[in-house]
């Protein structure tokens, strides 16, 4: 509100004659206008005259204005003029002139230069504090997800500062920009930041990073954008310099080693963090000798919210000299009668430690770094992150959840735990098991000394349910090292579980899961895909129970519901052990469902038309035997849906018939017209599809893959020439694409890679018609995952450096049939690819008939398959790769391609991060027809696999037999 500037007859007034110098017009376009009405000034018609006389009151301009105070009170002549001109932006000064009567001014970051560059020239001291004050408030915002501060505006004000040689706009923006980093990286005006304003930030001490990778990528991609200036090749190296590179992911760090600006920090930082992953007893300050302390800390600030450490397989030695404050970490750097394997936490007592705190933290991630002990880092985390309450931590095989019931009392506040493992491959809905056995860890484990004690009742008779009464989300996927007993006690500790992950946790029985069910009244959400999921828990699903909220009265007893009517999710993919009609009473009574998994169930029409929700978002009903009929009234009733998966639905491509083989001409659907509802009702993420799918769906479903992220289509489904060509312009966010069995070109492979910019992954798999090197000339920088089966059997070394050098980025590959591929190929994959974290390599002519030792180059390597690549992988190639390589959890192989007929499989102590191990066999058979020959043609035809599968407890030792 303005305040009264009314003027009495007996007030002096000066007329300030308003134009500004650039502005062409008419001389005599003058408006008048006065102070008294400055609450009516209307500014947009005001502004459209060339001049503009304001009547004010002397008085109130000189008590605030220092420059109209010297100008009208001082010596000069104009002192006692009645009239001043004023050369000067017309809108600011205005809102100078408002803000000195007591009219409130918006400072905003479109204005804010022209009101601080106004305030500070006619000297209104408390405008150009109010100004300090804005830009000190949005700059101080604590919250990455909504900043305040566009990175523009922000250019605009630092240059503003620059300009000036003002500190404090200088030291504002700096901050700003090193506690927003990451969300500032992913806005178009970045690569336009100063260096000098960027070299700044990167050295800032609140500089705020989820993971060190960020800044890495952050410096990178500007250097790409900026390097032609001539200040930045100076500068260059400088920058690069403050990357503490021994805090990086290793697949990150080895992938950076083709950049042109990384590659000698790369090299050298390998091989650091390999000796620091591989040998946790030597000396850091040896290996990190050239470097000061902050390169072997993780970057902590009290704005930090998270902490991804992921990928770090070097963090254990270094993670206590983060946490420590800096006198102590450095005495124990330089002390030299440290004997013991340097910061080893076990050798310490992390309890009477002088640990950091940051309380600000909130998730952490630590999955992936195998030379961490998870109870260690635990006791680190309870004192220097007392706000933790998400916990991440995936692929810790060796570290039994009894652990973790005994830990989490130290975490109040702790609320989401993910201990995610590698889900076996002796999953019995899948393959064959011809044998299976158990070989016990070897006496003397750490966690099981004893393997007929179960630690569990020692662990939990002390604690109470109030302690662990936060936890709301538990993923144990892939555990098979969890029993019912486990479950049981875990989730009676568990008060306040409301989302549980099972998925492939093939310890636990049916009881066991509807123990859960009924015990966790809170539970909303569960996931147990290819567990033996059946018929106890759709009972206990099915069960009534009475709603009470809080300390409700008895007689206050809301209607009878089922556990099923609340749920929110529900994944029970590859349950096999669920009848039709069990199904089908289960989904009548899911009301709030929002996410549904029932691929490769006993799931039909009947059960899918008796779903009354209307808040689905994801549907999965792959490999079922729905019709388009029932699926299309599903979408109907769900116009919310995002994610569809379909594929193996036979009958989506066959019409609906009545339970006596009759076709209802008023209810039948065509597969097309299934589309047109869904593009109709839906605006989709996810879609996979096959049996019924075609151009003409495609073209049905237009309104609805605008936004489309992931398309896969498989076996039955036909986009035809004109549906690939034509996809890129109906979904242009496309970053997944998987196409199998489809007839394909290089015309509309190219069409593909050269407009779909965003695609991250290319799957073309088993595909029809002609395609050549020329489908991968083009430049893919964005493409981080390439499968290529059976559709490049024209592939020669060439074509192999062509593709690293056009998809230089890739850290997952997969080349199936590629037969003229050989030795010579290992190296050009080792180098081309450096980060690789998945590589598949199936039927590829001789890459492995020499050896394997090219291989050893790709030292981030998480899941390797070598079959009918040659025979010249050695005996002990499994323990090698094993202890070569820190990351290494899952391996393939064929003893086909093994040189002496065989393979040394390691014991359990020395398979180190490994999860599991498959070693196929297979058996000649005759591939003709004419008996008379001598000489008859005979092909390895897979016969049966054995399959090792490493938990916390135990080795398990298994015969399969599986489709490859």
């Amino acid at each position: 509100m303005a305040t009264n500037t009314g003027m009495d007859e007996d007030e002096e007034f000066v007329t300030l004659r308003c134009m500004e110098d650039d502005v062409e017009g008419d001389a005599e376009d003058v408006i008048s206008i006065s102070t008294a009405d400055i609450y009516r000034w209307d500014l947009t018609s005001i502004l459209t005259h060339r001049i503009v006389q304001i009547k004010a009151n002397r008085n109130r301009i000189i008590q605030m204005s220092s420059y109209f105070s010297g100008l009208l009170s001082g010596s000069f002549s104009e002192s006692c003029l009645d009239l001043v001109s004023i050369h000067w932006n017309a809108q600011s000064f205005f809102s100078v002139l408002r803000f000195m009567f007591g009219y409130y001014v918006e400072i905003t970051s479109d204005n804010f230069i022209l009101l601080y560059e106004a305030a500070l020239f006619f000297g209104v001291e408390s405008l150009l504090l109010q100004c300090q004050l804005w830009l000190s408030e949005v700059t101080s915002s604590k919250d990455p997800l909504t900043p305040k501060l566009q990175v523009d505006a922000l250019i605009r004000v630092w240059n503003y500062g620059v300009e000036h040689a003002n500190d404090l706009i200088l030291h504002l923006c700096t901050s700003y920009l090193a506690r927003n980093l990451k969300w500032a990286m992913l806005c178009d005006s970045f690569l336009d930041v100063p260096y000098q304003l960027l070299n700044t930030c990167i050295q800032h001490p609140e500089l705020t990073i989820d993971s060190e990778k960020y800044l890495c990528d952050a410096i990178l991609l500007w250097l790409a954008a900026n390097i032609r200036k001539k200040t930045i090749e100076d500068g260059c190296t400088g920058m690069l310099r403050q990357i503490r590179c021994n805090c990086l992911p290793l697949w990150f760090l080895a992938g950076k080693r083709r950049c042109c600006f990384f590659a000698e920090f790369a090299d050298e930082n390998v091989d650091a963090i390999l000796q620091l992953a591989g040998h946790p007893s030597v000396d850091v300050g040896n290996i990190c000798a050239d470097c000061d302390l902050s390169c072997m800390q993780i970057r902590l600030t009290e704005f930090t919210k998270k902490v991804d450490l992921s990928g770090c397989p070097q963090i254990r030695p270094i993670l206590l000299l983060s946490l420590l404050p800096p006198l102590y970490s450095r005495d124990i750097m330089e002390r030299k009668k440290f004997k013991r394997p340097l910061l080893n936490l076990q050798y310490l007592n992390v309890d009477h430690l002088p640990t950091l705190t940051f309380e600000a933290v909130e998730e952490v991630d630590i999955s992936n770094c195998p030379m961490l002990d998870l109870e260690d880092a635990l006791k680190c985390f309870s004192k220097s992150f007392p706000s933790l309450r998400k916990l991440r931590a995936v692929n810790y095989v060796d570290f039994g959840t009894e652990k973790l019931i005994r830990l989490l009392a130290r975490f109040p506040l702790l609320c989401n735990i993910d201990l995610t493992v590698d889900v076996s491959p002796l999953i019995p809905a899948k393959v064959s098991v011809v044998s299976s056995q158990p070989a016990l860890s070897p006496l003397g484990s750490r966690e099981f000394p004893n393997d007929d004690h179960c630690p569990w009742d020692a662990l939990l008779s002390n604690m109470s349910r109030r302690q662990l009464s936060n936890i709301t989300r538990l993923t144990l996927q892939g555990r098979s090292d969890i029993a019912d007993s486990d479950l049981r006690k875990i989730t009676k500790s568990c008060a306040s579980l409301c989302y549980l992950n099972l998925n492939g946790c093939m310890s636990v029985t049916d009881s066991g899961i509807s123990f859960v069910i009924l015990n966790c009244i809170l539970l909303r959400s569960i996931l147990a895909c290819d567990t033996y999921f059946g018929q106890e828990s759709i009972s206990a699903l099915c069960s009534g129970v009475h709603n009470l909220e809080d300390h409700v009265e008895p007689q206050a007893k809301k209607p009878l519901h089922s556990f099923a009517s609340k749920f929110h999710t529900l994944h029970i993919g590859g349950c096999m052990g669920v009848s039709e009609a069990s199904l089908s009473e289960l989904l009548s009574q899911t009301l709030m469902i929002k996410s549904v998994s029932l691929r490769e169930t006993h799931l039909v029409d009947d059960a899918l038309d008796r779903f009354p929700g209307c808040s689905l978002e994801m549907l999965d009903i792959s490999e079922t035997k729905v019709s388009s009929l029932a699926l299309a009234h599903l979408i109907h009733r769900n116009p919310g849906l995002k994610c569809l998966k379909a594929r193996g639905c036979k009958h989506l491509s066959l019409n609906f018939m009545d339970a006596e083989g009759r076709e209802p001409s008023n209810l039948a659907y065509s597969s097309t017209e299934l589309h047109s509802e869904l593009g109709k009702s839906c605006q989709l993420e996810e879609i996979a599809v096959g049996w019924g799918f075609s151009f003409f769906s495609l073209e049905s479903l237009k309104p609805a893959i605008r936004s489309l992220r992931t398309l896969v289509v498989g076996l039955g489904g036909s986009l035809g020439h004109d549906g690939l060509r034509l996809l890129p312009a109906f979904s242009p966010l496309l970053e997944t694409l998987m196409i199998y069995f489809q007839v394909i070109s290089d015309s509309l492979v190219i069409n593909i890679m050269k407009t779909l910019r965003k695609l991250q992954v290319l799957a073309l798999c088993y595909c029809f018609g002609q395609i050549s090197s020329l489908s991968f000339q083009i430049s893919m920088p964005n493409l981080r995952n390439l499968k290529l089966e059976r559709v490049a059997a024209w592939m020669t070394n060439t074509d192999l450096i062509i593709l690293t050098q056009n998809c230089p980025n890739l850290v997952d590959l997969s080349l199936l049939g590629c037969r003229l591929l050989n030795p010579e190929s290992q190296d050009i994959i080792s180098c081309g690819w450096p980060g690789l974290i998945s590589m598949h390599l199936e039927d590829c002519g001789e890459v492995t008939a020499h050896g394997v030792s090219p291989l050893m180059n790709c030292r981030a390597l998480e899941d390797l398959l070598l079959r009918h690549t040659g025979t010249g992988i050695p005996k002990n190639f499994i323990v090698l790769m094993a202890s070569e390589m820190p990351m290494l959890r899952k391996m393939s192989l064929d003893i086909c391609d093994a040189s002496d007929g065989d393979f040394d499989i390691p014991d359990f102590s020395d398979r180190c991060f490994l999860s599991y191990v498959k070693i196929a066999r297979c058996k000649l058979q005759r591939c003709s027809l004419d008996l008379h020959k001598l000489d008859i043609h005979k092909t390895p035809v897979h016969k049966e696999t054995l399959l090792l599968v490493w938990d916390s407890k135990k080795l398990t030792r298994a015969v399969i037999k599986e489709r490859l």
